[in-house]
């Protein structure tokens, strides 16, 4: 069954003290491109979640975003030596000068070199293993989403193939009766270069053959939008030189029917993965 290229997957990730969320969108697009929005200092794993991206989907612009959520609060450290020489330089301060040694504890943290806030920060290389896990998680759910997708879409696309099948029997119908009716008011020489002219079997035995061809397709698993493409476009081709060889209203109101469903299925092969 053909896959669709819109999709969405979200998981949560879970290290020691460190939570984040890690989400995948996919849309429409003719090659694989994936964008990152990764935390400061993760560019490094780029190449690990191109390669988790790449064995699950083949075509579409996949946006992968990684939050951390909640990390370990902030370190405050505390200079013991530079407290020690701080009180040391006061006590002998007060001594000298006869001056009342009223520092207090905020006085103190206020000094230089007393207290030091360090942020934490999150190691890509630790994390890894979890977030790799998650981003597998997310990527399933994304695949899961654009199989639904593709389901439809092989209804949609079959839905119009059938309804083509339908046209082409009326167009046989209607030549066969417009030769007859040749036939019986044209010479022999006349009708023979009528039929000629208005033979439009090797047409529709061409386009017969691209409709089996795209009812194959629909039954693959991946790579079928290119593909799908390429046939609807010839589908166009011979469906506009029956129309050029047939000069006949019925002839070219079925025709227009089939350009008509052959336009609606190359809009959703760009759709198809």
């Amino acid at each position: 069954m053909i896959t669709g290229m819109t999709g969405f997957g979200a998981s949560e990730v879970t290290f020691g003290k460190i939570k984040g969320i890690v989400e995948i969108k996919t849309v429409n697009h003719r090659y694989l491109d994936v964008a990152f929005y990764l935390p400061v200092g993760f560019s490094s794993l780029e190449d690990k979640i191109q390669k988790i991206i790449a064995n699950q989907m083949k075509r579409g612009r996949v946006t992968v975003s990684v939050k951390i959520t909640e990390r370990p609060h902030t370190n405050i450290v505390l200079n013991q030596d530079a407290v020690k020489r701080y009180l040391d330089f006061a006590k002998s301060l007060g001594a000298k000068h006869h001056i009342k040694n009223d520092i207090t504890v905020a006085d103190i943290m206020r000094l230089p070199g007393v207290v030091e806030a360090k942020e934490v920060f999150v190691q890509a290389g630790e994390l890894w293993p979890a977030l790799e896990k998650s981003l597998q998680k997310a990527a399933t759910g994304v695949v899961i989403m654009r199989r639904r997708e593709g389901k439809a879409l092989s209804v949609d696309i079959n839905g119009q193939l059938k309804r083509m099948l339908l046209q082409i029997s009326l167009i046989k119908s209607r030549t066969s009766a417009l030769l007859k009716e040749a036939k019986g008011r044209m010479t022999s020489e006349e009708f023979s270069s009528f039929q000629k002219s208005n033979d439009i079997n090797e047409e529709l035995s061409r386009l017969a053959h691209y409709i089996d061809e795209a009812k194959t397709l629909l039954k693959q698993a991946e790579g079928a939008g290119k593909k799908l493409d390429f046939i609807a476009q010839e589908m166009q081709r011979e469906t506009n030189t029956i129309g050029s060889k047939v000069q006949d209203k019925v002839v070219a109101a079925a025709v227009i029917a089939i350009k008509s469903k052959v336009e609606k299925i190359r809009e959703q092969s760009n759709n198809v993965e």
